[in-house]
């Protein structure tokens, strides 16, 4: 029994499976995880809002400091918006590739194929603006800090690529920087701060991607 003053539940919903099943389990979704790519050219083709919200939910589950979940999703699929977007998102990416970048940046970008323009951030049916919430107010209007902020929307946001994958979507994590702009576009408070724009949809026809690897596990994991 806990001491706090938080009321407890006991545990539902856990199933423990034989360890043949947990191994099929893990190795089942590897393979789908396997498979994930991000993706820059993007399909217009609608997807229905319901799955976007089903993915969101779930990234609502993922754990924060103090159980504060500090995020804020905004769901962009106005074109007008996704249109003024792209346009501060392009006037940032240029004024990045011909002054703000290293060369050795540049560099390593240079196999990814990427520049200033950035059509997906209008083609793709959604944008899912990530906010990070450093903190709020109460109804008195005092500030009430939050803990592991980035640490805890950097997990949702993970949960949030792989949901998208397992509804079948396409998505790429796409970071202006810097990001300012998106807290004046989209009218956010100022107790919140722009992380990523996430773009999700179908991949385009014939859709082309890096041809990369990932590194093995041994190179990734300690087992001590």
């Amino acid at each position: 029994m806990s001491n706090s003053n938080c009321d407890h539940i006991q545990l539902a919903g856990y199933e423990e499976l034989p360890p043949e099943e947990m191994l099929l389990r893990a190795q089942s979704f590897y393979e789908l995880m396997k498979s994930r790519r991000s993706v820059r050219s993007f399909s217009r083709r609608p997807v229905e809002r319901k799955v976007i919200e089903l993915c969101l939910q779930t990234a609502g589950r993922a754990p924060s400091g103090a159980n504060q979940q500090p995020w804020k999703f905004v769901v962009v699929s106005d074109p007008e918006v996704k249109r003024r977007i792209r346009q501060a998102a392009e006037n940032e990416e240029r004024a990045f590739y011909e002054s703000r970048a290293s060369d050795q940046w540049l560099a390593a970008l240079k196999p990814l194929g990427t520049d200033a323009e950035k059509p997906f951030l209008e083609n793709a049916p959604y944008l899912i603006v990530v906010f990070c919430e450093n903190y709020r107010l109460d109804k008195n209007g005092k500030k009430i800090k939050h803990y592991y902020v980035r640490d805890s929307v950097g997990i949702a946001i993970g949960i949030l690529i792989t949901a998208l994958h397992h509804a079948g979507l396409a998505c790429l994590t796409h970071t202006p920087s810097p990001m300012q702009f998106l807290r004046k576009i989209l009218k956010r408070p100022e107790n919140e701060t722009a992380v990523m724009i996430l773009v999700a949809g179908y991949p385009a026809k014939g859709a082309m991607v890096p041809n990369l690897g990932k590194k093995r596990l041994e190179e990734i994991a300690l087992f001590v």
